[in-house]
């Protein structure tokens, strides 16, 4: 390490070792070395900065970000520190605060590599895609060899739609190192692609070596389990998408009785009495699209985006910020002042403003993940709309089993854990569709795929807006798209994806067992949610 002042200290030998450890991904060798160094030498930075490191690669992104911030407390000039944090607040959702780190991080270091693929990153999350593609090959002319810069590049393309200059940035990146099991998992994540028998043999060629990374080894696996199921061979693509998610669930674990005690407590206070006081920012821009990963929130917003008043964005992360940044939510939520609540919702316009690209009146948020927060966004946001996007719980769950999500789904790694996922989250819909009748709009899945143009009509009134032929040739529509469906939802409307869940039905008794009444009930809610 030889960025800033930082670079003049002498590396205590426990450091050396430390950071060999880190770069063999030898994660709790790293810990044991560093925390007691830190404990002899709390101002050490590089040790910080180390730690810092440790803990974004287990997810634990605040704590790096606290960490990084401490560094740069003692060493401002630690230019490696200020890099880092850039890039663990890009992963944070923030990433225009991203940004502006950059611009010290480029003045003290105008040269290097990794710093503007860093930026090319950044810009991405930001939405300036073109920008973003144009570092990335001021990049890659720089330093052609680089496999994970290659496939950031594919990234990229993938989101504005050059679907065969992606894979072949991806195959590139496969031809430089044939071990990047990221890279293999984002060909197989394209959906479209189909992988050959030598493509199979690389990769079991891959998991056979003894010095296979964890992270490479789960998305290897998420990748044969895609070329697998392609095949028809069910038994054997379950058994590949298994092991993945065992692995992963080591590194994510997911504790679904937190989730349930939310739910309770978001039910029991979000009574229609409070959810109907005055109060709140009047916006009526936002059009939300939440429910379960999978359910075809994609398909949504691409039809609305189709649309000359609408404008999709992205999964954006505002909205979970904005209310547990009031304290512990719910309970914090009920105790805000009518000013209080319409602050909330003026800061989540300001801070989702950032994505939008357009002057239309209208823009989508589709983080699933939101379904936890609609009684929120009715408190802060009462004239935004909230569209649930509802698919079948063994086809939506099954789906979510076979993706692996870069982050923020722990809850996917295991069929138990999803089964009470969704079974929660239909019963918080249950409530809001109790205490507030016709507030949130349902669109499920099946329906969408066997009566397009009804569902569309039906959706577009709920919107307040007049129909469009445009929404109905939705695959025309050029916009980046972020999530796995990019390409799916560039093609029409197909059906065959309802029922591939049937294909590993012997396996699915654990998810059956923790759906209980919801699979019965289906589309509806069970009658004890009512």
């Amino acid at each position: 390490m030889t960025n800033g002042s930082a670079g003049m200290m002498r590396w205590h030998p426990r450091l050396v070792e430390a950071a060999k450890a880190l770069n063999e991904n030898r994660l709790d060798i790293a810990e044991r070395l560093l925390k007691p160094h830190l404990m002899e030498d709390p101002f050490d930075v590089r040790a910080i900065r180390m730690l810092a490191e440790l803990a974004a690669r287990l997810g634990r992104l605040k704590d790096s970000e606290v960490l990084l911030r401490r560094a740069l407390e003692i060493d401002p000039n630690f230019t490696g520190a200020r890099a880092n944090l850039a890039m663990v607040l890009g992963r944070l959702g923030r990433p225009s605060e991203a940004l502006e780190l950059l611009d010290g991080v480029f003045e003290a270091e105008p040269d290097r590599v990794g710093h503007l693929n860093l930026k090319a990153a950044t810009l991405g999350r930001l939405g300036d895609f073109e920008q973003a593609l144009v570092l990335y090959e001021q990049v890659l002319s720089r330093a052609p060899n680089q496999p994970r810069v290659m496939m950031s590049y594919g990234h990229m393309l993938k989101t504005v739609g050059r679907l065969e200059d992606s894979v072949a940035a991806y195959r590139d990146a496969i031809a430089i190192n044939p071990a990047l099991g990221e890279v293999w998992w984002s060909l197989a994540n394209l959906k479209t692609v189909e992988f050959t028998d030598e493509d199979i043999a690389a990769m079991e060629a891959a998991l056979a070596r003894s010095d296979l990374k964890d992270d490479d080894r789960f998305h290897v696996e998420f990748a044969l389990g895609k070329a697998f199921h392609d095949r028809g061979r069910g038994d054997e693509a379950f058994a590949h998408y298994a092991a993945g998610n065992k692995l992963r669930r080591e590194y994510h674990p997911f504790n679904s009785d937190h989730l349930t005690q939310l739910v309770d407590r978001s039910i029991e206070l979000f009574t229609a009495e409070l959810l109907t006081r005055p109060g709140g920012s009047p916006a009526p821009d936002p059009i939300f699209i939440v429910g379960m990963p999978r359910a075809g929130s994609t398909l949504i917003e691409q039809i609305l985006s189709s649309h000359s008043l609408v404008e999709g964005t992205s999964e954006l992360p505002d909205m979970p910020a904005v209310a547990r940044g009031r304290g512990k939510y719910p309970s914090s939520a009920v105790d805000l002042s009518e000013d209080e609540r319409r602050d909330a919702g003026e800061e989540y316009l300001k801070r989702s403003a950032v994505q939008r690209r357009t002057d239309r009146p209208f823009f989508i948020d589709k983080l699933p993940n939101n379904w936890t927060f609609v009684p929120f966004i009715q408190f802060v946001l009462p004239n935004a709309k909230i569209i649930d996007a509802r698919r079948h719980p063994l086809a939506c769950c099954m789906s979510n089993f076979r993706q692996h999500f870069a982050r923020g789904q722990d809850f996917t790694y295991d069929l138990g854990d999803l089964g009470r996922y969704y079974s929660d989250y239909v019963r918080l819909m249950a409530h809001m569709d109790s205490v507030m009748p016709g507030r949130v709009h349902r669109v499920v899945y099946e329906r969408m795929v066997e009566d397009t143009e009804g569902q569309v009509r039906a959706l577009l009134e709920y919107c307040g807006l007049e129909f469009e032929p445009s929404v109905l040739e939705f695959y025309k529509t050029e916009r980046a798209v972020r999530t796995p469906s990019s390409e799916q939802v560039r093609q029409p409307i197909y059906t065959h994806a309802t029922d591939e869940w049937r294909a590993y039905e012997p396996h699915l008794g654990p998810l059956k067992e923790a759906l209980g009444t919801v699979l019965d009930a289906y589309p509806r809610a069970p009658v004890e949610y009512l």
